[in-house]
């Protein structure tokens, strides 16, 4: 009778985990409606509704799915919920796993708590490449955690590579929609694979890797043959960066580039340096042309080879000095709502928008380190290396080392010091903590989900404190 009750409260509390989550994705789609938009949100907008040319400046794939989903609903809304949807799912999956390997209900509705915490809730629906990566890391992380469950069960197979198979779109998908999002990817990456298999060989390492590289060079390919974006040369940006704020004005007017590239280069220098630009010259201070930097980038190319060899104290630096602003000036912690446009786009729920910006800004103020690149940082770094030994320690690690790698890789690439630059290195840690205070806590004495749950879990550390439970007749004359 008791072990009945139980596993009713076990259904009953996986259910309530359930109602939450859903609860959670309503609340945000409605105070988010129709999904808040800066200017890269607008531009991104209007090639999905065809309104301007499909250009690779911002992700074709990010235009091409919101295209597909506005066809479908009739509505450029419909974005931002799926990405509620995808986040709160994630989260939902990773409540469940956690509910069933420690039998927590604290610990299972703490990880949904972390979707309503100021530095992840801030950009939940704001239609941005980063958030949409974010979250596609996280459904890869879910993803992991059902694999953590299966790894020592009896498992078909096929199931075993349909999960992989899933999590490797995710994967795929975040570094489709954003480049740098690889070196985040690749511990993920290996966190998956060993989470479905405990000891896989070199054949399923190489079938693993195989898959990987299809699920991004097949839709990369596709996109540019059948949706034909204009190129832009956008990473030609960074290097611009670099020539105006290391070479100095007269080395400019000397530059070995043609005369209409060095003179537009020279008054950017002068311009940044007029208004206290650091970054992102393209914006403040370059003379643009209506298709980008398509025709400039070879000749900032060339220039930049060719100066930074002998400017490399001044370029070090000047990256030092931009990636010092990120981790101890981080900007930008919020998005206010959508930015004015012509699509006839406007905040549905004024009121909670604003009282959605009360609550991030005053516990920015508050809390100022939860928005800071350095507070993530180092929370990154610690949970790469103490991970601890408990049953999370594989999870908690490749969290810890995803984060870190993603708020470093920005030093030689970041154009400015927006907070959504280190939104990944916060969700990511932000569980990690979690994991890590869960594996602290001791060990509870009422069972997990199921008997058979408990028996073939991957994850139960070795000397872990366990509820006893008279074995089966079958199980009594096994040797021990």
């Amino acid at each position: 009778m008791g072990r009945n009750v139980w596993f009713q409260g076990e259904k009953l509390w996986g259910w309530g985990l359930a109602t939450v989550a859903v609860a959670c994705c309503l609340g945000t789609t409605v105070v988010f409606a129709p999904g808040y938009m800066s200017p890269d949100s607008i531009e991104q907008l209007r090639q999905a509704m065809g309104r301007t040319p499909l250009t690779d400046w911002h992700p074709p794939v990010l235009s091409l799915v919101w295209r597909a989903l506005i066809a479908v609903t009739g509505t450029p809304a419909s974005m931002a919920v799926l990405q509620s949807v995808v986040l709160w799912g994630a989260l939902w999956v990773v409540a469940w796993c956690v509910w069933d390997l420690t039998a927590s209900r604290a610990g299972s509705l703490a990880v949904l708590g972390i979707g309503l915490t100021p530095p992840v809730l801030t950009f939940v629906g704001v239609v941005w490449k980063d958030v949409h990566a974010a979250a596609a890391l996280l459904a890869a992380c879910a993803v992991a955690f059902v694999g953590l469950r299966l790894r020592e069960r009896d498992v078909p197979p096929a199931l075993r590579w349909g999960l992989f198979g899933l999590g490797v779109l995710f994967l795929a998908y975040a570094m489709l929609v954003r480049k740098n999002v690889f070196v985040a990817a690749i511990p993920l990456f290996v966190l998956l694979v060993l989470a479905l298999w405990r000891a896989p060989g070199r054949r399923t390492w190489a079938l693993c890797v195989a898959a990987l590289v299809a699920a991004l060079v097949v839709p990369a390919v596709a996109i540019s043959r059948i949706a034909h974006p204009v190129e832009t040369r956008q990473g030609a940006q960074i290097m611009l960066d670099d020539l105006v704020h290391v070479l100095t004005v007269e080395e400019l007017r000397s530059a070995d580039v043609p005369p209409d590239l060095r003179d537009r280069l020279v008054a950017a220098a002068e311009q940044c340096r007029s208004v206290g630009a650091l970054s992102d010259a393209y914006w403040a201070c370059y003379e643009r042309r209506p298709d980008g930097m398509a025709r400039d980038a070879d000749g900032i190319t060339s220039l930049w080879l060719g100066e930074m060899g002998s400017h490399a104290p001044g370029y070090l630096q000047y990256r030092l000095r931009l990636f010092a602003g990120l981790l101890f000036e981080t900007g930008y912690p919020y998005q206010a709502g959508v930015f004015p446009n012509d699509l006839g786009i406007e905040v549905d729920h004024p009121r909670l928008e604003a009282g959605l910006g009360a609550y991030i800004g005053g516990m920015g103020a508050d809390l100022r380190p939860l928005f800071r690149g350095w507070f993530w940082l180092a929370v990154a770094l610690f949970l790469a290396v103490r991970p601890g030994r408990g049953r999370f320690s594989l999870p908690i690690r490749a969290l810890g080392v995803s984060a870190m790698v993603y708020v470093l890789g920005y030093l030689p690439i970041m154009p400015a010091t927006n907070y959504r630059y280190v939104y990944w290195s916060a969700l990511a840690c932000t569980l990690g903590l979690l994991l890590l205070w869960l594996d602290r806590r001791p060990a509870t004495s009422a069972p997990a989900a199921s008997d058979a749950a408990r028996a073939g879990s991957a994850v139960t550390p070795a000397g872990a404190v366990t509820a006893h439970h008279p074995a089966a007749p079958e199980e009594q004359r096994q040797p021990r």
